[in-house]
């Protein structure tokens, strides 16, 4: 590693810490050479063993020497020249507007996102986050999909980005060990019509989470999991789909579903948050032994 302390906030070594948006750091048009942020030494570890490519770190001075197994694993995979940006705790709030609790940053580079099929590929239950625009709900879904063993993670075109800073750090680098993309990539008017064959052409049942009229409950889904192969309402791959906050799933997504499927409420409360709400499913429909 190269260590270089940092006189001023305002070095341009460091501007990607600061002053590129969210949008220039994921440089759509170009993946493999946009950015993401990863922020504390738990979401650093577990992108660097998934392979991520360190670009640079920016760490507080208290930091460098509690992370030493940090520094000689990126030496083993990138090299020695990887450079450490090392800056005062006060340095490090004047330069990302708040107190890093985990004082260590990586700019890192991102990596041309997989197909959904193969992203799918084995799967047998999958987690779909329609329009999710909350980087905490995001990070938190991913958490909880990992946790329970959710085969795969898919983001619609209009979906936060799990690679977001805040996102990844909710999820505690989850974020690189459940396999994930985005469903029609970039393109808005693919989703909800074009992605929903998509999954049906890979043999998922489709099942919009959401209160209406026609809903059945979770139990009813978890039977029909659970029942013999050969019964004729048996679903064998499961693609659960999340909405937005505050207006949920698109009605054209609830109409074009396979099912949609309900987790009752009590004392009148109208539902869940969409972070706790995945983690009821994803718990509820896990694998049996």
């Amino acid at each position: 590693m190269r260590f270089i302390t940092i006189d001023s906030v305002d070095d341009e070594r460091v501007a990607a810490y600061v002053n590129l948006t969210e949008m220039q750091l994921r440089n759509r048009l170009e993946p493999a050479k946009g950015l993401f942020i990863a922020e504390s030494p738990k979401v650093i570890d577990r992108a660097l063993a998934a392979g991520r490519e360190p670009i640079s770190l920016l760490v507080e001075e208290p930091w460098i020497e509690g992370m030493a197994d940090e520094f000689a694993f990126i030496d083993e995979h990138w090299g020695p020249d990887v450079p450490v940006y090392v800056a005062s705790p006060e340095q490090l709030k004047s330069l990302t507007g708040y107190r890093l609790h985990r004082g260590a940053l990586s700019a890192m580079r991102r990596w041309p996102l997989p197909s959904v099929e193969e992203v799918c590929r084995g799967a047998s239950r999958v987690a779909v986050m329609e329009n999710i625009v909350d980087h905490t709900n995001v990070g938190a879904l991913m958490r909880s999909a990992a946790a329970l063993d959710v085969d795969a993670v898919l983001v619609t075109p209009s979906c936060g980005d799990p690679l977001y800073r805040r996102a990844a750090r909710v999820s505690m680098g989850t974020v690189f060990q459940v396999p994930w993309t985005r469903i029609g990539g970039d393109d808005v008017h693919y989703w909800p019509w074009k992605g929903l064959e998509e999954l049906k052409g890979l043999g998922f049942t489709t099942v919009a989470m959401a209160l209406t009229d026609d809903s059945i409950s979770m139990d009813e889904l978890v039977r029909r999991l659970n029942n013999g192969q050969m019964e004729p309402d048996h679903i064998e791959k499961l693609a659960l789909i999340f909405g937005t906050e505050g207006d949920g799933l698109s009605r054209h997504t609830i109409a074009n579903a396979d099912l949609t499927v309900k987790i009752p409420m009590s004392h009148n409360v109208d539902s869940l948050n969409v972070a706790a709400s995945s983690a009821v499913a994803f718990w509820a429909t896990r694998h049996l032994e």
